[in-house]
């Protein structure tokens, strides 16, 4: 009998493995960091060879704990447009994967703006000409790497997200696939017509013949090579990290919303079958219905979120662990004026400002680590106090309350600050591995190990409540000094 499914959720931090039962809930999980390299300043590096070593060692483990005969279908989720090319014969990557965060091409990105490219692109696509997303990252590895753009020409190379990356691993190179909420973060991806669009792989010069095929969340992505698992299960759900956490939510429905809280903040609101496109900053992207196929969404991301605690931590190593940030931002009560800007690769939406850097303000004599810490927290509700703002705006709604997930949700100073700065009440669920969640269902509907997305209902319980708790003049005066901090970050018209 098929007892499981099995979700690996590949992250920018690290890749988690886990196995859900049918009612949801998770039987058995398994983590592993990645090793995050910066050859040069503003770049991000993932190696590919590490994801996919860590990616089967996790599968290992939990194949250890239960019979693999017992999984029904397996579900990948993955950070989103970070950038793999290799070759189609050997299945050895060319570079290393350029990652969503590295700001390489922002020079490019400049001139196709110059170029009077912009508009081309965002009514094609639904984004901004940014570094952020993998077109202009193909280019660079394209005209970068010795021979790979001829390579490329001669049918001899692969273009994946890790999502594809990982298909591909698992399947022996059988399976060269995407869907459709990865696809359209790509920069070359028509979201009206739905293909992968000429015009701009011509921009860019990205022959097609490396792209991979498209198709719908919650449908057949291949079966495992047998020599994984001695056995061979299917790969039935895909979707990007974000669009998985919007579908964990059970976000099917126009107008419903989430906020993820990973390495960057991912706000995503579904807008059904209507494409809006944002007045105030935000991207236009594909998300999934009840049943996995393609809707709109706008979406705002805020690079630097729960990584501002992971460079105190491993960088400045102000702390030890990010869990103990929370009984010393409580401790503290103020951050005594001192504000975090972690623009470390660029500010994302609403100001898509690719050149500016972080910045420390309003430090005195009497700044010590305790303040630094809690302002560096209070930098996350801060950036996503401004995607709500411009959600709200662009979809001319008010929000009443917010569904969150992902690890910084554990945070109860966080998750309290950002009720009292957002003034909305926050909803934490018993199961914050909601990104994993919502890939495990899109496979789960696929096989038939759920019938239907109507038994998903008593999936998702609430676990506590944030309410709003402080006076408007106090919110008014913290976002009045956030305002002013941006604005000493950022370098547009400077």
């Amino acid at each position: 009998m098929k007892k499981y499914i099995l979700a690996i959720d590949a992250g920018t931090t690290g890749i988690t493995v886990l196995l859900f039962d049918h009612k949801a809930q998770i039987i058995k999980r398994t983590y592993s960091e990645l090793i995050q390299y910066y050859p040069n300043p503003g770049w991000v590096e993932h190696d590919p060879n590490e994801i996919w070593d860590t990616t089967l060692r996790l599968l290992n483990e939990i194949t250890e704990y239960i019979d693999s005969d017992s999984i029904a279908s397996i579900g990948i989720t993955n950070q989103r447009e970070t950038t793999v090319i290799w070759n189609k014969s050997t299945s050895k990557p060319i570079y290393n994967a350029i990652v969503w965060q590295c700001t390489r091409t922002s020079k490019y990105c400049n001139e196709l703006k110059n170029q009077g490219h912009s508009e081309i692109f965002s009514s094609k696509t639904g984004l901004v000409l940014d570094s952020y997303f993998s077109g202009t990252k193909i280019n660079w590895i394209l005209n970068n790497v010795e021979d790979a753009g001829k390579s490329a020409k001669n049918n001899e190379l692969a273009f994946g997200t890790i999502d594809t990356w990982l298909i591909w691993n698992l399947t022996n190179g059988k399976s060269h696939l995407t869907d459709y909420t990865n696809a359209s973060r790509t920069l070359i991806y028509n979201i009206n017509s739905k293909e992968w669009d000429s015009e701009l792989l011509k921009i860019l010069s990205i022959p097609s013949v490396i792209l991979p095929k498209v198709q719908s969340s919650s449908s057949y992505f291949g079966e495992t090579d047998s020599s994984i698992f001695g056995t061979q299960i299917p790969i039935s759900g895909v979707a990007g990290d974000q669009q998985s956490a919007l579908y964990g939510q059970l976000a099917f429905h126009s107008g419903m919303a989430k906020c993820t809280y990973g390495t960057g903040c991912f706000m995503l609101t579904n807008t059904g079958k209507r494409r809006i496109d944002s007045k105030n900053g935000l991207l236009t992207t594909l998300a999934c219905d009840a049943y996995g196929t393609p809707v709109y969404s706008i979406e705002g991301s805020v690079f630097i979120g729960g990584a501002v605690i992971q460079w105190l931590r491993d960088e400045i190593q102000l702390i030890n662990s990010a869990e103990e940030t929370d009984e010393i931002a409580q401790n503290i009560g103020t951050t005594n004026g001192v504000y975090i800007v972690p623009a470390f690769t660029g500010l994302g939406a609403p100001y898509w400002d690719m050149d500016s850097r972080g910045i420390i303000s309003g430090i005195t004599r009497g700044t010590n680590k305790a303040h630094l810490i809690r302002a560096a927290l209070e930098s996350i509700a801060y950036q996503v106090y401004d995607l709500l703002t411009s959600i709200q705006l662009d979809m001319s709604i008010q929000f009443e309350e917010l569904h969150v997930d992902g690890g910084a949700t554990q945070n109860n100073f966080l998750m309290q600050f950002q009720a009292d700065i957002l003034n909305v009440k926050i909803n934490r669920p018993k199961n914050i591995e909601t990104t994993a969640l919502g890939v495990a269902l899109l496979a789960g509907l696929s096989v038939g190990f759920w019938n239907s997305p109507d038994e998903f209902t008593n999936i998702i319980n609430s676990e506590r409540l944030f309410t709003p708790s402080i006076k408007p003049e106090v919110r008014s005066s913290l976002l009045l000094g956030w305002k002013d901090a941006i604005s000493k970050t950022i370098t547009k018209g400077k």
